[in-house]
């Protein structure tokens, strides 16, 4: 068994649990294959077991290898995204960020989770993802994201305006600073932060909302992801922030953009003991409340 390793820096409070997994790695027989930027901090640092590989390249990711492990928050793990693609390879998430809503296996967690994929003794969750298109070459081989696609005004401009279609017909023209469409793994993301719902993750939907919106009456809305849902903006300034997860472009305000499912999606591995509730309760704090 091999399983791709993804992590963007070794921190030093993290190195005596990252030693711990790649002796468990070792004890199961699994072969590690390390990101490159990530190898060359390790070296020196961990000790690797000898049968250690490398890779540097989405295109290095053969169908030899059995799991990605993404190890750091949820930023790392949508790095992760942009490597595995559309390579059906089960992602898993070890948290040594904060929140970590996707990388939602703890760092007491990590033994537990070396012989989980061993034994394979996981539960695969499926995660839809959005495809971007455009009248413009935007996000180059990767236009798709497992959060959200998001249109932003720049900087200290004006609100925009942003026409929005389903599927060619108008919903609504938005004055604000910009506008969120999340998938269902995204509603817990930036749309939360924007007060936008919560969706599960099998919800088979997508969550349009708006960021600071001029209108009071103006709300979040679930339309469902066999939508197409596309936009024509209007600024004041010549142009506009494009964001798929954590990348962003700066295009022309006369871009016309689209966005639909994408065509395949992501292997997300949990262990048994978690599930989407037990995630909701414990990172949001539901029911800490001393009166419960």
């Amino acid at each position: 068994m091999k399983v791709a390793i993804y992590s963007r820096v070794l921190d030093g409070s993290q190195q005596k649990d990252i030693q711990l997994f790649f002796d468990e790695l070792s004890n199961e027989g699994i072969v590690p294959v390390v990101y490159q930027h990530f190898l060359d901090q390790l070296k020196g640092n961990i000790s690797l077991p000898d049968s250690t590989e490398a890779f540097s390249h989405s295109q290095d990711l053969s169908e030899k290898i059995d799991f990605f492990v993404s190890m750091g928050g949820d930023g790392t793990l949508l790095d992760a995204v942009t490597l595995v693609r559309n390579k059906n390879i089960p992602v898993v998430g070890i948290n040594f960020g904060r929140l970590g809503f996707l990388a939602s296996i703890g760092r007491d967690e990590l033994i537990d989770a070396v012989k989980a994929l061993a034994r394979r003794s996981y539960i695969l969750d499926k995660r839809s993802l959005i495809h971007l298109d455009a009248n413009l070459p935007l996000f180059g081989e990767i236009p798709f994201g497992l959060n959200e696609f998001a249109i932003h005004k720049q900087d200290v401009a004006s609100m925009i305006k942003i026409r929005t279609y389903l599927n060619g017909e108008l919903l609504n023209t938005y004055w604000a600073d910009g506008l969120i469409l999340a998938t269902p793994t995204g509603s817990t993301a930036y749309n939360l932060s924007c007060a936008g719902p919560v969706v599960f993750p099998d919800a088979g939907s997508f969550v349009i909302t708006p960021i600071a919106p001029h209108h009071l009456n103006v709300r979040p809305i679930v339309v469902p992801d066999n939508t197409i849902i596309s936009f024509e903006i209007d600024s004041r300034t010549p142009e506009i922030i494009c964001a798929l997860d954590s990348r962003k472009e700066i295009v022309n305000k006369n871009v016309l953009l689209a966005v639909r499912k994408e065509s395949f999606m992501l292997n997300l591995v949990r262990l048994n003991e978690n599930n989407f509730l037990q995630t909701l309760r414990n990172k949001l704090s539901w029911g800490v409340d001393k009166r419960n």
